[in-house]
């Protein structure tokens, strides 16, 4: 990936998860809330349906920071988090992120990160990184 390190570049990352994935997080975290797994339940809620964890959702923004943007060598410093709506299995999302500011002494980006659902372009999750990459900042 190709973006200019300075502030105000942006780049973005489509994405989605299955209900085999949920179960997956759900497997490795312990986090066997059935608000993620039972739909019966789920539809006595106010979201009627099943719903991602919000980590796993959140999963994206390690996945791009470290492998594509500033990608290999980073090392995350921080990263604050806003669960703003649910996210929902095989539905399509774009993860939005823009770096805020960069300090090349101590070679550190901060990033705002959003999830935004493709459809309604309705912001699920939002937050700013901080990273460290010697090779990028």
């Amino acid at each position: 990936m190709n973006i200019e390190a300075k502030a105000g570049s942006s780049f973005t990352h489509t994405f989605r998860f299955s209900q085999a994935d949920v179960e997956a997080f759900a497997q490795v975290t312990g986090d066997t809330n059935p608000l993620h797994l039972d739909a019966e339940f789920a539809a006595t809620t106010p979201f009627k349906r099943p719903i991602i964890h919000g980590m796993l959702g959140a999963s994206v923004f390690t996945k791009v920071l470290g492998t594509q943007y500033p990608g290999y060598g980073s090392v995350y410093l921080k990263q604050t988090l806003e669960f703003m709506r649910p996210m929902f299995v095989d539905t399509d999302y774009e993860g939005v992120f823009t770096i805020v500011s960069i300090n090349p002494d101590k070679h550190t980006a901060e990033i705002s990160t959003e999830i935004l659902d493709s459809q309604t372009r309705k912001v699920t999750t939002r937050g700013v990184a901080t990273l460290m990459n010697k090779e990028k900042f």
